[in-house]
């Protein structure tokens, strides 16, 4: 389960028990910021789920939310208190709508990572994020069990949020953005995050280096898709961190089964050379985010010269990822899936 998952079911779970939460997240960042847009948090009571980068302004936050949650608590109480009086007067109904009954459905709170500077969230690190403080209680079950399902079944969703409202809606037309948050006039603000798939990987090979990558990715906000064309694969039946398996007749077809797409990465990893070699030829003319190939330099070398002298660009050529993974001299397979997560990562995030 990733930490996305691992949020929601917690501020569920929180909800059907009639707990408030309090939902912190990270709506805009820049610089050096250590919460990036997007990163969400929730509290209820001493528990917590989540970071929103960490740190002292995270701690104080985080005491920030649980005042927010307590202070709830209390005017839940004293509101149920009233509710159970025998006899409660006009006087007392009014107070117990009064203002300082009230607790706050959301608010937005610069952080300036800098001493000495107006909203400063106590570290050095530079950069500064805008956090969003939003009250969530049992009103709002409804809605964070259709964030969950959209998450799950990769549905076109969409979570938007407000001062006064939370919700989810479909995405009409073409994705735009992943996020967005504008702000508005006397502390307003509209964030908007498109759910569901937001980047696939498409391994191409199902052995023990695709079954520690999938593990890793899968921890990350990738549909991963798996492709073998060895139907009873040991590594491939063991395989249950990625959304789809495919058994392919032949590589020969895989250009039918991974389109073309800016968020669309794609790791070569299959028995040997001659697969790989036809994989890379069947996809060469697709447009990826990244294409790298597992294997040493001597045979992606030969391989990739090969290439050359059949006419294939030799600038594009350039453009593949091998040998594929950072250099961290990488041995096992568990550590060839960190080298690779890491050089995926930076190149998504570059």
């Amino acid at each position: 389960m990733n930490q996305e998952f691992e949020v929601w079911n917690f501020v569920l779970a929180k909800l059907k028990k009639e707990k408030s939460v309090t939902l912190l997240l990270v709506a805009e960042s820049s610089g050096s910021s250590p919460g990036r847009q997007g990163f969400k948090m929730a509290v209820a009571g001493d528990e917590m789920r989540g970071s929103i980068g960490g740190g002292a302004m995270e701690v104080a936050l985080v005491e920030q939310a649980k005042e927010i949650c307590d202070a709830e608590t209390r005017r839940r109480g004293d509101a149920g208190k009233k509710q159970k009086a025998k006899s409660v007067g006009k006087e007392s109904r009014d107070k117990a709508h009064n203002s300082e009954f009230l607790i706050p459905q959301s608010a937005i709170l610069p952080m300036v990572h800098r001493k000495n500077s107006p909203h400063s969230s106590g570290m050095i690190c530079s950069g500064k994020q805008t956090v969003i403080f939003f009250r969530l209680d049992s009103s709002h079950s409804k809605c964070v069990s259709e964030i969950i399902r959209a998450l799950k079944k990769l549905e076109r969703k969409v979570l938007q949020i407000s001062p006064m409202e939370f919700k989810v809606k479909p995405l009409r037309g073409k994705r735009s953005t992943e996020i967005s948050f504008e702000k508005k006039r006397a502390g307003g603000f509209v964030y908007k995050e498109d759910l569901g798939r937001k980047n696939n990987l498409f391994i191409v090979g199902g052995g023990h280096c695709a079954l520690a990558l999938s593990e890793m990715m899968s921890k990350l906000n990738f549909h991963i898709t798996l492709f073998d064309d060895r139907p009873k694969l040991n590594t491939l039946e063991k395989n249950d961190f990625v959304h789809e398996k495919r058994v392919v007749k032949s590589y020969e077809k895989i250009a039918s089964h991974i389109a073309s797409g800016k968020n669309n990465y794609v790791v070569v990893m299959t028995l040997g050379y001659k697969s790989d070699e036809v994989v890379i030829r069947k996809l060469f003319d697709k447009k990826f985010k990244y294409l790298g190939v597992l294997g040493s330099k001597a045979k992606m070398k030969t391989l990739l010269r090969n290439l050359e002298k059949d006419g294939f660009d030799k600038m594009k050529l350039r453009k593949i990822h091998t040998p594929i993974g950072i250099p961290i001299n990488s041995k096992t397979p568990e550590e060839i899936a960190i080298s690779i997560a890491a050089e995926i990562i930076g190149v998504k995030n570059a």
